[in-house]
């Protein structure tokens, strides 16, 4: 009896919810004995990654097939159809039928991303042993950041109708997933290419008057323009969306902002995080920051540091710059590496405080938990939560009084 397929993820969210609908398919199709490659190429490092892993399955397990697709294998297929490790590529817009391509003779499947208009249809049917479960809501970005390489990766923008994804978010629901993350390439612009403007707090409305045994709604990483004041009105009013935003701000200097080709500035960053804090309180925030950009000066970098604090960021995702083959920042002129290091090194310091200081602060606490597995599960900002005592049934809401934290999760018991 052969093994069952395997799927390595790498980088963003949409990813892990296409890796499902890809496992889901194969193991419907009695594909075996493969392992996927579900890649990322925001970075260097995360090919680099991508190689290993994929050098390392080899070597240990010769005789399964080896496949990768993802935005790396999209944008530079060629450097996985040259392993000798690698039994075939296929592209983004290939991917979610990747049985189906397994049967063409053809090494490499990667077809033109920007001429794709995938209807985004294909709807993840669920998520094993999870109680989170993504909901992909538009893929691809009309908008060309200097630094950025996924459009290429993924194409242009396609918004999901929302009736569509009405229907994936019930589905989930009826399956016994009490969570629902929204996400895709660029959330802000659902509907954009319909509207000049963003039209997400319509979208989220419309859900939550749908679906009123929606209990939990998240949403992934977004850009500043998104919202717009009927979404900052829901945020404050609806307690079903959870207060926790993750924001792509990318960097704390306007200069830079402009560089990068951002569709915000510095000003408007803090300005968004100080209403939603007035409307709701006890909303926390992370943020995507990028340091050692082109012409970054330490007095820029400084401006990435005060943002942290001026935005009150406590979940930072700390990104070294790294160019990108084709990218107009890759033909900027470059920081020294051993600058961009450093940088690197004191930023991921500051989010490893601010962590560590937000899971101090709530020692002594009564909190909600969204329990997931193992004793873990998350507060509704999206705190790391780590129960002690009793065992926790999956997918349960629970009040948790906090009574210790280390750098990694807060502890608590549940009462």
């Amino acid at each position: 009896m052969g093994k069952e397929p395997k799927i390595y993820t790498f980088g963003c969210r949409l990813n892990s919810y296409e890796s499902e609908i890809i496992e889901q398919d194969l193991i419907k199709k009695g594909v075996e004995n493969i392992a996927v490659y579900n890649s990322c190429a925001v970075t260097e490092e995360a090919i680099r990654q991508v190689k290993y892993s994929i050098r390392k399955k080899r070597r240990d397990e010769p005789n399964t097939k080896i496949v990768v697709t993802g935005c790396a294998a999209q944008i530079e297929p060629e450097t996985f159809i040259d392993m000798h490790e690698v039994d075939k590529v296929i592209g983004n817009s290939e991917k979610r039928d990747i049985a189906s391509h397994l049967l063409r003779n053809d090494n490499n499947l990667v077809s033109d991303i920007m001429t794709n208009k995938d209807p985004l249809n294909s709807l993840s049917a669920g998520y094993k042993n999870k109680t989170r479960a993504f909901v992909e809501i538009q893929n691809g970005c009309n908008h060309r950041c200097t630094f950025c390489v996924i459009p290429y990766g993924r194409g242009n923008l396609r918004s999901k109708p929302k009736e569509q994804i009405i229907i994936e978010i019930n589905d989930l629901i009826s399956k016994g997933h009490k969570e629902i993350i929204l996400t895709g390439v660029d959330i802000a612009s659902w509907n954009m290419e319909n509207h000049n403007e963003s039209s997400l707090g319509v979208l989220i409305e419309y859900i939550l008057n749908k679906i009123p045994n929606l209990e939990r709604l998240r949403l992934s990483s977004m850009d500043i323009i998104g919202f717009d004041e009927k979404l900052i009105e829901l945020i404050a009013n609806n307690k079903r969306i959870l207060p926790h935003i993750h924001l792509s701000l990318q960097s704390g200097d306007n200069l830079i902002l402009k560089r990068m080709k951002r569709r915000h500035l510095r000003e408007d960053a803090i300005e968004l995080c100080k209403k939603l804090k007035q409307r709701r309180p006890e909303i926390s925030f992370g943020a995507d920051l990028i340091v050692g950009f082109p012409t970054e000066t330490e007095e820029m970098f400084q401006n990435t540091l005060n943002i942290v604090e001026e935005c009150q960021l406590d979940w930072i995702h700390a990104f070294p710059f790294s160019p990108r083959p084709g990218t107009p920042a890759a033909k900027m002129p470059q920081n020294d590496t051993k600058i961009i290091k450093q940088r690197s090194k004191v930023l991921r310091e500051v989010a490893r405080k601010r962590k560590k200081s937000y899971l101090e602060n709530l020692v002594g606490k009564s909190i909600e938990v969204f329990v997931e597995k193992d004793n873990k599960g998350y507060s509704n900002q999206f705190a790391p939560i780590k129960l002690i005592e009793k065992n926790i049934e999956s997918g349960q809401t629970i009040t948790a009084l906090i009574k210790t934290s280390d750098e990694n999760f807060a502890h608590g018991v549940a009462i």
